[in-house]
C-alpha cells in the first residue's frame, strides 16, 4: 500500500507542477527490504497501480489483474489515466537489493522508492524519494525521516504522547479511553461521521473475513499454498451441526483462528483488507472483533466501537513511539502491535477499566517481543498466516489475563513499547523482511 500510495503522489506531483504532459518515461528504484521482498509483497504491481492513478481504498480488486495484464502485454503505462507512456518493467522499475537507502537520502528507512521523470530527450522532469514506513503510511525524504506524527496534536482537546498521559488524563476527566479518542476524533469531523466510518471499518473486515472463508484455491507466488480457511471453517460448521463441538470451552478459539487466517489468505492473494496495523498483520484485528460479536454473550455496536477506537488510541502510541514497521522493528511491529492493539480493544469491548485496558496491551506485547519478519520467498503466507491466528488468539488470551488480574502489573504499556523498539534496532537486518535469514533461508536449505 506504500509504493502504491508514493507512486500515484508522485503521478501527481507531476501533474502539480505542470509537467504531466511532457513526460516521455518514468523510472522506479526500489531500496532495501522493498527491493528484497518486493516482487513477494506485490510491490511491482502496487507502483504499476499507483503511477496509473489507482488508490488502495477505492480500487475494484476485479479489475487488477486486467490492468497489470494490459500495462505488461502493451509495455504502455497511463499516468494518472491520461499520459501515456512506454514503461518497459525490466528497464523502468529496479530492484536494488545491494543498497539498503537511495543515494543522498536523508531519510533513513529500509522501505525506500525513487521516482524520475524523464522528458524526450531525456532530460530530468521531476524526482522524488519516498519511505513506505508501515501501514500505508508514507514520507517523502524532504519531510524528514521517522515515524511522523499520525496526526497534529496541537488542536486536539486530549493531546496525549504516552499511556501514561493517557491514563491521567482519563482518570483526571473520569474518561475511557475510547472516549479521549472519539473526542479527539470529532475535531475532524462529527460524531456522526465516526460512528459511520468506524462501522464502515467494521464491515470491510466483515466482508475480508467472509470472502477468505469460502474461496478456495493456491495462492499465487509459487510456493503452492493452499487456502486453509475455507476447509478449516466447514470443518468448525460440521462439528457444531453434529453436535461434536458441544461443550467445547475452546471451540471459539478455533474460529478466532479461521478468522484471521481468513483474512490473510485473502491478503496473500491481493484481496480488499484494511491495514490494521499493517496489511501482512491485518487478520488479528477483524479475528478478534469478530469473536467478540460472536461468542460473547451482549455483545453491541456500542462495545465494537469501544473496540476499534480504543485500539487506535494503542496504535497511535506505538506509531508515534516506536514502529509497526517489519523492515525496521520486525514482526513484532506488526503482528505484535496488533495483538497488543486487539487485547486492549477487546478489554474496553467487555468493560474493562482503562488500567485493565492498559496491561491487557502491554501483556500482549511483552510476548511478542524479539519477533523477526523471515516471510519465504518474500510472499506474505508461511509465516505471515498462521502468525495472525496466533496473535489473534493471544490477544484473547491477554485479555482474560488482565482482566482476571486483582494487583498492579509491573511493566508498562509505555516501558514495553520503548523495549519493543529498541530491541528491533538492536535485531539484524537480515531478520527484518529481507527474507535472508530466519525461515526464509532455512527453508530453502531444507
Amino acid at each position: 500500500m506504500g509504493p502504491m500510495r508514493a507512486a500515484r503522489r508522485f503521478a501527481l506531483e507531476l501533474e502539480e507542477a505542470g509537467v504531466l504532459d511532457r513526460v516521455a518515461s518514468v523510472r522506479g528504484e526500489l531500496y532495501g527490504s522493498l527491493a528484497l521482498t518486493g516482487v513477494g509483497h506485490g510491490t511491482d504491481r502496487a507502483v504499476l497501480l499507483g503511477l496509473s492513478g489507482e488508490e488502495a481504498s477505492t480500487i475494484d480488486p476485479a479489475t487488477i489483474e486486467p490492468k497489470l495484464a494490459e500495462i505488461r502485454e502493451t509495455e504502455r503505462l497511463s499516468l494518472l489515466g491520461r499520459r501515456v507512456i512506454p514503461f518497459r518493467e525490466a528497464n523502468d522499475l529496479l530492484f536494488h537489493r545491494d543498497h539498503m537507502y537511495p543515494p543522498d537520502a536523508i531519510t533513513q528507512h529500509p522501505n525506500g522508492i525513487r521516482f524520475t521523470a524523464f522528458d524526450v530527450g531525456g532530460d530530468v522532469l521531476l524526482n522524488g524519494t519516498f519511505f513506505s514506513i508501515g501501514g500505508g503510511f508514507i514520507v517523502a525524504d524532504s519531510e524528514g525521516a521517522g515515524n511522523a506524527p499520525v496526526m497534529s496534536t496541537a488542536s486536539l482537546p486530549y493531546p496525549f504522547q504516552s499511556a501514561a498521559e493517557l491514563l491521567q488524563m482519563a482518570a483526571r476527566e473520569n474518561l475511557a479511553i475510547w472516549q479521549i479518542m472519539l473526542r479527539n476524533e470529532c475535531t475532524l469531523r462529527s460524531e456522526a461521521e465516526v460512528r459511520a466510518g468506524t462501522l464502515h471499518i467494521w464491515q470491510a473486515m466483515q466482508a475480508c473475513i467472509d470472502r477468505g472463508m469460502v474461496t478456495e484455491g493456491i495462492l499465487p507466488g509459487g510456493l503452492q499454498v493452499r487456502r486453509r480457511a475455507p476447509r478449516l471453517s466447514q470443518r468448525l460448521l460440521e462439528k457444531e451441526h453434529s453436535g461434536k463441538g458441544t461443550g467445547d470451552p475452546l471451540a471459539p478459539l478455533d474460529w478466532v483462528t479461521v478468522y484471521a487466517m481468513a483474512v490473510n489468505e485473502e491478503n496473500a492473494a491481493g484481496g480488499r483488507v484494511v491495514t490494521a496495523p499493517t496489511n501482512g498483520a491485518a487478520g488479528v484485528i477483524p479475528a478478534v472483533a469478530r469473536y467478540y460479536a460472536r461468542f460473547v454473550e451482549d455483545a453491541d455496536e456500542a462495545g465494537i466501537l469501544r473496540y476499534f477506537l480504543t485500539s487506535a488510541a494503542i496504535g497511535v502510541l506505538y506509531k508515534e513511539n516506536a514502529s509497526i514497521s517489519g523492515a525496521e522493528v520486525g514482526c513484532q511491529g506488526e503482528v505484535g502491535v496488533a495483538c497488543s492493539m486487539a487485547a486492549g480493544g477487546l478489554a474496553a469491548a467487555l468493560g474493562g477499566t482503562n488500567g485493565e485496558v492498559e496491561h491487557a496491551a502491554e501483556i500482549a506485547m511483552e510476548h511478542n517481543l524479539g519477533m523477526t519478519c523471515d516471510p519465504i520467498g518474500g510472499l506474505v503466507q508461511i509465516p505471515c498466516i498462521e502468525r495472525n491466528a496466533m496473535g489473534a488468539v493471544k490477544a484473547v488470551h491477554a485479555c482474560r489475563i488482565s482482566m482476571n488480574e486483582l494487583e498492579e502489573h509491573k511493566v508498562s504499556l509505555d516501558q514495553v513499547i520503548q523495549t519493543m523498539y529498541l530491541t528491533g534496532l538492536d535485531m539484524q537486518s537480515r531478520y527484518k523482511e529481507t527474507s535472508l535469514a530466519g525461515l526464509a533461508l532455512n527453508i530453502i536449505e531444507c
